[in-house]
Order: structure tokens, then C-alpha cells, then sequence
């Protein structure tokens, strides 16, 4: 999901960002927590092309990882698109460990190892581990309280703003 705004710039040299924050996030396990209070994709929409090019257009990418996000192969390619425009776009990423250790997301263990072990395509595979090592190494916020509301991720993303400056909520 992504919030759109217009900052496009004259000077070619600073990259003009369509949106302002994409969420990467597993429905089943956030969406009746604090995701479902957000506006994005419908329960059941195709995720496509477009969907990688929202990532691609987003000046800050908020990646909720929770324990079922790498059984998700959508997910996961979405991680490996956010990891990318890091990289080359200096996209700012903000990982939230929604009642994971990061510990775990880092060495692929536990929900995440059973959950890579599922998928065929080895190729694959190997990209998203390697990206969830890179997501897990950032510096981002666990959070493991039982219910995330709405008030809780606003409460989260102006830690987010103070830190980057970069928000506006």
C-alpha cells in the first residue's frame, strides 16, 4: 500500500518520489490488528507489476514482519524489490517486527525457516534470504504487544518521523 503525494523536483540529480510510504505486510496476520484500518489493496486483489512499481515510486518503504510474512511469496518479493530501491534509490526502510525477534528474521529460524522450507523454486528461495538477512539487520522496531491498533502504528511512525525527519502524520 502506498500514500501518494507529489514531489517531483526540476533538479534531475534528486530522485522525485510519487508516494510517500509503501506498507509491506501479511494480511492474515495484521490485517484485523492495525493493517485493516488502512487503505490499499482489497482483500483478494491481484498483486502485480504495479505493486512492485508502487515500491519503486515510494520514498519510504514500513515493512511489517510478522511470523507468517515468508509463507507469502508475495511478501517476500516485495522484500526483495524494497531491498533493491534501498540500494539504489536510498529508500528509506523502516522494518517492524510484529511479535517476531529479529534474531529470527536475521538466521531464518523458526516460523520463517518452516516457512522458506515450503516454497520450490530454490533460486527464489535464496533471494529471500537474503533479503530477510538484510531486513533483519536494519534497525527497525519489535513490537509484541497482542493487539496494534491504529493509535499504536501512529504512535510508531512518529518515532519513525523523528528519526528521518521525513513524515508528515
Amino acid at each position: 500500500m502506498a500514500s501518494q503525494f507529489g514531489a517531483a523536483s526540476s533538479s534531475p540529480s534528486i530522485q522525485s518520489w510519487t508516494y510517500h510510504v509503501f506498507l509491506s505486510f501479511r494480511g492474515e496476520d495484521t490485517r484485523n490488528t492495525f493493517t485493516g484500518h488502512l487503505h490499499g489493496l482489497r482483500r483478494g486483489e491481484d498483486i502485480s507489476s504495479a505493486l512492485l512499481k508502487a515500491i519503486e515510486e515510494s520514498k519510504i518503504s514500513v515493512i511489517v514482519i510478522s511470523e507468517n510474512y515468508a509463507s507469502s511469496k508475495w511478501c517476500l518479493e516485495e522484500l526483495v524489490k524494497i531491498m533493491q530501491c534501498k540500494e539504489s534509490k536510498q529508500q528509506i526502510v523502516c522494518p517492524i517486527f510484529y511479535k517476531v525477534d529479529p534474531s529470527d528474521v536475521r538466521k531464518k529460524t523458526g516460523s520463517f525457516d518452516q516457512a522458506l522450507a515450503q516454497h520450490d523454486d530454490l533460486e527464489k528461495v535464496e533471494q529471500w534470504k537474503r533479503a530477510l538477512t538484510k531486513a533483519g539487520n536494519l534497525s527497525g522496531w519489535p513490537f509484541s504487544q497482542e493487539r496494534m491498533n491504529l493509535n499504536s502504528l501512529v504512535k510508531l511512525l512518529k518515532r519513525f518521523h523523528n528519526k528521518y525527519q521525513t513524515l508528515h502524520i
